[in-house]
């Protein structure tokens, strides 16, 4: 590309951001932090200017914080024209125009799609649109089932024990709420982290008063007379009464809105390369269309140059950053996304942190602590390397670990420290089947091939 052309971009362009969360914001402000001058646009699907997430399944939820004072700092002036409460409806990639759903085009001459990810919804609508029952993904979502939880129903049943769902667990029964959770793999978390460690997360929800139901499905949400949800029937034929819903398998991609469009977006998200350039439906990368955040699937040269999708709060930062500066330097300039994927949660009473991406690992060390105690770090190897680790109230070993898989560290672990105890060999680390839908795992592995569609999470009776 012509350099006086990308000299003209920096200063003078239109450049539109598709999604304003997280990943829109920060983008939005390196750019000007970065020199550009032009006319800069933000589209969000909300009527909120880009609030934080991980409040709403903690502290929103415990009525520690308001859903409606989550905003984002900014961290600079923007000086952005903000369309919000309007979604992006189609992307025509021949005329740089992005269609909105009122009908009006907006042109870009470069675009960073952050259209993030929605909440998987209950997969039978009559049964969805029962009163009581509860998705938990955005700031209206989060006020809801606050406010239901609040009025003190006789019971809450969560569907699924990913994080979000065990998080909101942990918030029903801080609160004094009856609650059940019901999970299809043998474990809370063992899609994220592994049938081993989700046996440890199952001891904390039983040991907290949750009626925790494994190896099960939900086949179905009854409703009474006047269209509230009364009770849940699951696989095992067991019937549970529950005036509170929540359904929390998983996440989509936003990624519909560009059928037709000729990128290489799908199920699985966006594909873009180490630069944050988008790929066509080819497998060719384009250059005035990148990709940031959840919505992403990009490789990383830690992981076998996989695809990995990341829903983390710390990649959405460091990828908008990214791409906003490939999006207006010259080609020498331009830079890598490397950001290593780490996650945090709380439950319980218990902080767990992770880096890397455990559901690559095949065996799983416990190298500090003890199961027992649920005070531990453990380790996740893969064909003779660290990938990944975990901590539960241990997060002084993270760090360590981290620089431990950045150089490529063997598997098993070697070193003596001197918290080791005798349980730390290698094992087996459990993970569900991955033909099989799990829920929450925070990283995805999805292949080598920009261009590959295919489905990772199959629809299925929950």
């Amino acid at each position: 590309m012509p350099a006086d052309y990308v000299d003209w971009l920096r200063r003078e362009g239109r450049i539109v951001i598709v999604g304003a969360s997280l990943a829109g914001l920060r983008a939005a402000e390196t750019l000007r932090a970065e020199g550009f001058a032009g006319e800069l646009t933000l589209i969000g699907d909300e009527p909120y200017e880009p609030y934080d997430r991980p409040p709403l399944s903690k502290s929103v939820l415990l009525g520690k914080a308001s859903a409606h004072r989550t905003e984002l700092p900014h961290r600079r002036e923007i000086d952005a024209k903000w369309r919000l409460g309007v979604a992006a409806s189609g992307l025509d990639l021949m005329a740089n125009r992005v269609r909105l759903a009122d009908g009006d085009e907006v042109e870009y001459d470069r675009l960073l799609i952050a259209t993030g990810v929605r909440a998987r919804p209950w997969p039978k609508p009559e049964e969805a649109r029962l009163d009581g029952v509860c998705v938990l993904r955005t700031r209206d979502d989060a006020a809801g089932l606050y406010q239901r939880l609040k009025a003190g129903p006789r019971r809450a049943f969560v569907i699924g024990a990913g994080f979000a769902g065990s998080e909101v667990a942990s918030a029903c029964r801080e609160m004094g709420l009856p609650v059940t959770v019901a999970e299809r793999a043998g474990a809370p978390l063992a899609g994220a982290l592994g049938g081993v460690i989700g046996a440890v997360a199952a001891d904390l929800q039983t040991e907290n008063g949750v009626d925790l139901r494994t190896h099960v499905m939900v086949t179905a949400l009854e409703g009474d007379p006047v269209g509230r949800v009364r009770a849940v029937h699951l696989s095992d034929e067991s019937v549970v009464e529950a005036d509170v819903v929540v359904v929390s398998l998983g996440s989509q991609r936003n990624t519909d809105w560009l059928a037709g469009s000729g990128l290489g977006a799908g199920p699985r998200g966006i594909a873009c390369d180490a630069g944050c350039r988008a790929f066509d439906f080819r497998g060719i990368v384009t250059d005035d269309v990148f990709v940031a955040g959840d919505v992403a699937r990009s490789p990383h040269a830690l992981f076998g140059y996989q695809f990995l999708s990341l829903e983390h709060w710390g990649n959405a930062v460091a990828q908008a950053e990214t791409a906003a500066h490939n999006m207006i330097c010259h080609g020498a300039e331009r830079r890598p996304h490397l950001w290593m994927p780490a996650f945090w949660s709380s439950m319980f009473g218990v902080n767990i942190k992770s880096v890397g991406v455990p559901p690559m690992g095949d065996q799983l060390m416990i190298t500090q602590g003890s199961l027992a105690e649920r005070r531990f770090a453990g380790v996740y190897g893969h064909q003779g390397r660290i990938v990944a680790a975990v901590t539960f109230d241990n997060t002084r070993w993270l760090e360590f670990y981290q620089r431990q898989i950045e150089r490529g560290a063997p598997f098993p672990v070697e070193f003596a420290t001197v918290d080791r105890r005798p349980e730390g060999r290698p094992m087996d680390a459990d993970f569900p089947d991955p033909s099989l839908p799990t829920h929450g795992p925070m990283v995805t592995l999805s292949g080598y091939s920009p261009a590959d569609q295919q489905l990772v999470f199959h629809p299925a009776r929950h």
